[in-house]
């Protein structure tokens, strides 16, 4: 990614400089007293076919496509903040770490032109991405999906990506919405639910 051309995703605007840091820190810890970090890397795990190509969109820290590394997957993970890469490479050897932006990804661009049997957004990625850009991210990470693979994507309720306008960019990036639960330990989806973890599918 060329930072000059990406557009100013949320998690810059809506944070001090000092964010980055924090959220490094805030999961060193986390990972350090032995909180579980997995519970999305267990919902694509059982999944995706052993050997699965993945790609972590919005990676952040790596905590997520280190844990499906570990579990014997192929992983490619993005995130536009180079802080975080950073900090995916320090800590999460294995796993391919790239900068770039979501919006207009093409990983055949960064050497890795093979297409994916999955790809994970959690973390709330998509409520932090460039204001006006979330179809745009979907379509990108479904240009990245073999015919058939799938897309999970979590993030609140309350983070300001109303739930109808992503089911509206999910058909116009040609996905197919499959499932919805409520957490990523699949409890059942209600209209009042804090949280959305939706199961995408690319067409035959």
């Amino acid at each position: 990614m060329v930072s000059g051309m990406a557009d100013k995703t949320r998690w810059v605007s809506e944070h001090g400089p000092d964010h980055s840091q924090w959220y490094i820190d805030r999961f060193r810890r986390l990972a350090a007293e032995g909180a579980d970090l997995a519970g999305e890397a267990r919902l694509v795990d059982a999944m995706a076919p052993p050997r699965s190509r993945i790609l972590d969109a919005g990676c952040g820290t790596g905590r997520v496509g280190a844990e499906l590394d570990r579990r014997g997957h192929r992983v490619v993970g993005v995130d536009a903040d180079a802080a975080l890469i950073a900090a995916a490479l320090a800590d999460h050897p294995g796993p391919s770490w790239l900068v770039a932006d979501l919006a207009r990804l093409d990983l055949a661009d960064l050497g890795h032109p093979e297409l994916f049997d999955a790809a994970v957004l959690a973390g709330n990625v998509l409520p932090f991405v460039a204001p006006g850009t979330e179809g745009q991210v979907l379509a990108r990470v479904a240009a990245h999906l073999r015919p058939d693979g799938f897309a999970v994507a979590g993030f609140g309720t309350d983070r300001g990506y109303e739930l109808a306008g992503f089911d509206a960019d999910i058909d116009a990036a040609g996905l197919l919405l499959e499932h919805r639960f409520a957490t990523w330990d699949l409890r059942p989806w209600t209209d009042a639910a804090e949280f959305a973890v939706s199961v995408l599918r690319k067409p035959l």
